[in-house]
């Protein structure tokens, strides 16, 4: 049972999800954001609604791509409440 509890969690844990949103086609990109931040979401992501300015974070620079991700410490968060609080990470790239 115990193994079983085990593997339960680690795959909970390991489940990091990601979505990215780019203008155009192009390779992901893995470099530093110019914006970051944690929205916080509540009961599985249900509750909670945040809209991100991109114009205040790019100004008059394109958009080169948009992520919202749960990371590790986002999942681990969620799994420590049950669901209660499901935080995501928002990440925003502006052209050079």
């Amino acid at each position: 049972m115990k193994h079983i509890i085990t593997i339960i969690i680690s795959f909970y844990l390991a489940a990091c999800t990601t979505v990215t949103i780019q203008p155009q086609s192009a390779p992901t990109l893995n470099s530093a954001p110019d914006y970051q931040n944690s929205r916080d979401f509540f009961f599985w992501g249900l509750i909670g609604n945040y809209e991100v300015d991109v114009s205040e974070i790019c100004g008059d620079k394109p958009v080169r791509q948009m992520q919202t991700q749960a990371t590790f410490k986002d999942s681990a968060s969620t799994f420590i409440t049950f669901g209660i609080y499901t935080p995501h990470t928002i990440k925003i790239w502006c052209q050079e």
